[in-house]
């Protein structure tokens, strides 16, 4: 049996007054989501453990069935796959934004007033050389990048110079351990913000911003160095044929790092505008070549962190809508987010997020809704992150029998 895992970022939330102490999501008009409800078998997720709040990546991580605790070292690998570059064993790699220095290199603005690209900026950068380590810098979406070291001798144990706030001095980049390695990529990573800041300051595509009245991306800002470790993919540990339809960088590092294909779907930017409906149609155009396609959906984490439950409301109902397209498949399609977003904290929190696997020979519950409190009744009861992938490739035929 063939499977559609949807994601729905930073879906769950807590009770909002002005929608009469509902959810976002118990608020919206949801029939779709619902009607998989019907059909199938419901629960709560915490997909790291009980009281703990998830990062993105690592909750993604849990959710494909890696502990993080083993195979996670550090955001800046899982971008860098995202952002196409092809990591070796050992590669260092960072989050990078444009941001917007003035002269005594106090940070003005941390993404550089949301620049449109970095392309040209990484352009001047990529493949030089400093100490004899090879730097590789590849655009990503919007004002970020991928930054990575490649060469011997390096560790990720350093800081970045990002002080991720503004009117304050870009950070030095110093060992966080005493290793002659840590030192070594410290100094090339502080002698690297001064080489962009050099090379971008006067940049062309500065000059044109400037003129239109744009801030500059001067400088290069970097943070969480983790070292690539290679991890066991998708067809490795189920052998399942997978792939992506994701907007964004980090999800399509998190199936670049798993061995999905990518699927890039004009229209799905990951921003409020994003075509779901595009991403749901192309799911169901792609899975006769596939085992099982993830499809992500970002905006209702965006919502979140943006402190607008009506926004996340509205978000929650297009993705209904997109879901609508799914009720025809005849394999699995489960639903469900990677962690909560809570509008009244403008952050990740820790609260379970609903669950819900909908196919053929799913054995159902009573649960008629699909929301925070409706699927803590569900058949599936609480599971952790780990135990989904299980779960999902026990109903499509891929497990082993444990024992005789």
């Amino acid at each position: 049996m063939k499977a559609i895992l949807v994601v729905m970022d930073g879906l769950g939330d807590r009770p909002i007054k002005e929608f009469g102490n509902k959810t976002p999501l118990e608020a919206a008009t949801r029939p779709n989501m619902n009607k998989l409800a019907e059909r199938g078998i419901t629960g709560i997720m915490e997909t790291i453990g009980p009281g703990i709040t998830p990062g993105s990546d690592v909750a993604h991580l849990a959710i494909f069935g890696l502990d993080p605790k083993e195979h996670y070292h550090g955001r800046g690998p899982i971008e860098a796959c995202g952002a196409g570059i092809k990591l070796r064993h050992g590669d260092i790699a960072l989050r990078g934004n444009a941001g917007t220095v003035d002269e005594k290199m106090i940070v003005k603005d941390r993404r550089a007033g949301r620049i449109d690209s970095t392309a040209e900026l990484c352009k001047e950068i990529d493949g030089m050389k400093i100490d004899g380590i090879e730097i590789i810098l590849k655009p990503g979406a919007w004002y970020r990048a991928a930054l990575v070291l490649r060469g011997e001798g390096l560790s990720d144990k350093v800081t970045g110079n990002d002080g991720k706030d503004v009117n304050i001095p870009i950070l030095q980049v110093k060992p966080t351990d005493n290793s002659r390695e840590a030192k070594k990529t410290a100094d090339i990573l502080n002698k690297l913000t001064k080489i962009t800041y050099e090379k971008w300051k006067s940049h062309p595509y500065n000059q044109k911003r400037a003129k239109e009245g744009k801030l500059p991306g001067n400088v290069l800002l970097f943070r969480a160095a983790g070292q690539y470790v290679p991890v066991p993919t998708l067809e490795e540990r189920y052998h399942i044929k997978s792939a992506c339809i994701s907007g964004g960088g980090l999800y399509n590092g998190i199936g670049t790092f798993l061995g999905m294909d990518i699927i890039h779907v004009p229209g799905a930017t990951g921003s409020y505008t994003s075509d779901f409906n595009a991403k749901t149609k192309k799911a169901m155009e792609i899975i006769k070549d596939y085992d099982f396609v993830f499809v992500h959906m970002k905006p209702t984490d965006s919502a979140g962190e943006d402190g607008n439950p009506k926004l996340k409301k509205e978000m929650i109902e297009k993705m209904d809508t997109a879901i609508g397209g799914l009720l025809k498949f005849d394999g699995l399609v489960i639903l469900t987010a990677d962690h909560t977003t809570p509008c009244e904290k403008k952050d990740h929190s820790y609260e379970p997020v609903p669950v819900v696997i909908s196919g053929p020979g799913v054995r159902t519950d009573d649960v008629k809704e699909y929301g925070e409190r409706s699927c803590v009744g569900g058949g599936l009861c609480k599971i952790k992150g780990l135990d989904l992938m299980p779960i999902i490739t026990n109903h499509m035929g891929f497990s082993k029998k444990y024992g005789a």
